[in-house]
């Protein structure tokens, strides 16, 4: 019985970029005001994670008007259109429940400085693609993949972009000796 609920919830499950506590994030969420549907941007820093699976969730903390304001959402709805991470936060708690507490710059969470690490955006897609739609997918990219190996192997090929480099190369070098002036 338990199989079949998580072959269900498994075929549900998003592609979601890599996100934790104090971070920044831009969640684009789906509105539904009568008939209408919009796209809200809500962005702000993630005070907490919390459980597994579809059912895990996040809360995002902002500043409105001098108001923080608090909005959690299901990472794996499909109301969220996209989730951006802005700036990766240092922090080394899980839930940040002390910045409810503070206004301003106090509530402001501290940036890693790292030339590495990079700030990414996914778009949410389903992770269980349909075995027919895999398929379909995947031959393609394999095919291309062989061509890119097999130009990138080739002789010539190096040759010409070395002898492309190396035209490059001169004239910069003829530049910096015209520059320093003769003694």
């Amino acid at each position: 019985m338990s199989n079949i609920i998580d072959s269900i919830e498994r075929a549900q499950m998003r592609r979601v970029p890599r996100f934790k506590a104090g971070d920044t994030v831009r969640v684009h969420f789906q509105v539904i005001e009568g008939q209408r549907r919009r796209v809200q941007v809500y962005e702000g820093i993630v005070i907490k994670r919390q459980g597994s699976g579809v059912r895990e969730t996040f809360t995002v903390r902002k500043q409105s008007f001098g108001v923080g304001v608090e909005r959690t959402f299901p990472i794996h709805s499909p109301k969220i259109e996209k989730i951006e991470v802005g700036a990766i936060g240092d922090v080394n708690r899980a839930k940040l429940y002390y910045l409810r507490g503070r206004v301003g710059k106090k509530a402001r969470v501290r940036e890693v400085r790292y030339g590495s690490v990079r700030p990414e955006s996914v778009e949410p897609e389903l992770i269980d693609v349909p075995v027919d739609e895999a398929a379909e997918e995947e031959a393609p990219v394999e095919d291309e993949a062989v061509e890119l190996k097999a130009v990138a192997l080739e002789p010539e090929a190096v040759e010409e972009t070395a002898e492309a480099d190396a035209d490059v190369a001169e004239p910069a070098e003829a530049e910096a000796a015209e520059a320093v002036p003769a003694e």
